[in-house]
């Protein structure tokens, strides 16, 4: 057995235990970074990267096979696709992305060592590696282990039963497809496979798809999923499957593949946390204001810590702790992180919801008045924002509508830095482009929109 000592230990080389390492090194921190797998965890690996990757091509061979249908002249046909050569081209940015993230711990000085990792106690951690055991002893501890896919005990994985990890990786198109489960993951894959050619049926328990989202923002998804072809069965419940058929409590559902997208769970099994009797919150690690479990010099960062399990959440988590570790002065703040939804058309939240805070107000502007979601021919959706009565103050931001992603960051920024309505409104804003809407929901809020 061999023997390390640190003065931080990682536990995982996600987003947040990779930003946690290249911080700390940064600092001067002693740190040793612990993973089983290749650095960049679940995003990088197996979840947003690669996500993104599929999304786009399906985008991309949709566009092609359907411009006929549209209004701007152009003519294609034969178009086909080789899903095979697209997963090679996604496992290709993947090992770039994976190969950067371990030259940049190096380069940061924290040391990378494969293996599982297993608490001895709350400052010595056992390391196994085949039949290779290193013994690590350190002053703070990160646990960074991520999440992983619930299953279902009667659609268990395997076969024909997929989680999204084997749904990024099939190397043809499947003829039919049933989604279980209505939330990001599973419509955000569900829509890309409809885009490559497959029938696709999603089952939602609840009685919309995107519970955790308000009606207006996934209305425009759920007008675009029926025009892609998409069935959805909403307050529906799976019960099994078998010989090409998904039996559900509203009938039959025919599906060569099933794609089950239920929800994630932290990933704390079989690293010892119980042994440390960490307090919990329901299955998640529960943290204080600087991301400290209840054990001393024990952190929790990520999708352990619960809900948003979101890969920037966790890289800021992780610096935090870094700098925390550091001596800095610093504290964990929620409030202005940005959710992005892939699906089509996207959805970006950040901040409050309508409602949500006493004595706010809301106000809109819809796409179908911005010339450049003219031009694009995308004219679905709308930008919001919630705003305090008394003064102005900017509290939430919300918008569904093509490529709103890329405003995600305009909207943080605009809570971050304390915005009112009269910050934003008179900003100039390049026209033509989408995040004129931005600029013309706080104007109208104002009582003066300029262009509706």
């Amino acid at each position: 057995m061999a023997d390390k000592k640190c003065k931080l230990l990682i536990i995982g080389a996600g987003p947040g235990g990779y930003v946690c390492a290249i911080r700390a090194g940064q600092l001067g921190i002693d740190t040793i970074v612990v993973d089983e797998a290749a650095p960049g965890g679940t995003c990088l690996n197996i979840g947003c990267i690669p996500s993104k990757a599929l999304i786009h091509a399906a985008d991309e061979f949709h566009k092609i096979t359907h411009a006929n249908d549209g209004p701007l002249g152009i003519k294609t046909a034969g178009a086909s696709i080789d899903l095979a050569e697209t997963v090679a081209w996604k496992d290709g940015i993947v090992s770039r992305l994976t190969g950067g993230v371990a030259g940049l711990m190096k380069r940061a000085g924290a040391q990378y060592v494969q293996g599982r990792a297993r608490f001895l106690d709350g400052k010595t951690v056992a390391v196994s590696n085949g039949d290779e055991v290193t013994q690590i002893r350190a002053e703070h501890v990160v646990i960074a282990s991520g999440s992983a896919p619930v299953e279902l005990p009667f659609l268990p994985f395997g076969g024909d039963i997929l989680s999204s990890t084997e749904a990024l990786s099939l190397d043809s198109v499947p003829e039919t497809l049933a989604v279980v489960g209505g939330g990001y993951i599973g419509l955000e894959l569900g829509t890309a496979f409809a885009k490559l050619g497959t029938k696709v049926t999603v089952v939602e328990a609840a009685d919309r798809i995107l519970p955790t989202y308000d009606k207006a923002l996934t209305a425009p998804v759920a007008k675009r999923l029926a025009a892609l072809g998409v069935t959805v069965m909403t307050g529906a419940k799976a019960e099994g499957f078998a010989e090409g058929q998904l039996t559900a409590d509203q009938g039959a559902v025919q599906a060569d593949k099933v794609l089950v997208t239920v929800g994630r769970r932290p990933r704390t099994q079989g690293i010892g946390v119980e042994e440390l009797a960490l307090t919990l919150d329901g299955p998640f690690i529960r943290i204080d204001q600087t991301c400290q479990t209840s054990m001393r010099g024990i952190y929790a960062i990520g999708d352990v810590t619960g809900e948003p399990m979101l890969a920037h959440r966790a890289m800021a988590q992780g610096e935090m702790v870094a700098e925390h570790i550091a001596g800095h002065a610093v504290e964990w703040d929620k409030r202005a992180i940005p959710a992005v939804c892939f699906t089509d058309p996207e959805i970006v939240t950040c901040g409050a919801l309508p409602g949500e805070v006493e004595g706010t107000k809301a106000s809109e502007f819809p796409f179908m008045a911005n010339g450049r979601a003219m031009t694009c021919e995308r004219e679905d959706g709308f930008i919001r924002v919630v705003y305090r009565e008394a003064d102005h103050a900017v509290l939430g931001l919300q918008a569904v509508g093509a490529g709103v992603s890329e405003l995600s960051a305009a909207f943080s920024l605009a809570i971050e830095m304390g915005a009112c309505l009269e910050d934003i409104g008179s900003t100039i804003h390049a026209h033509p482009t989408q995040s004129e809407g931005l600029q013309e929901a706080c104007l109208r809020a104002l009582g003066h929109a300029l262009h509706i």
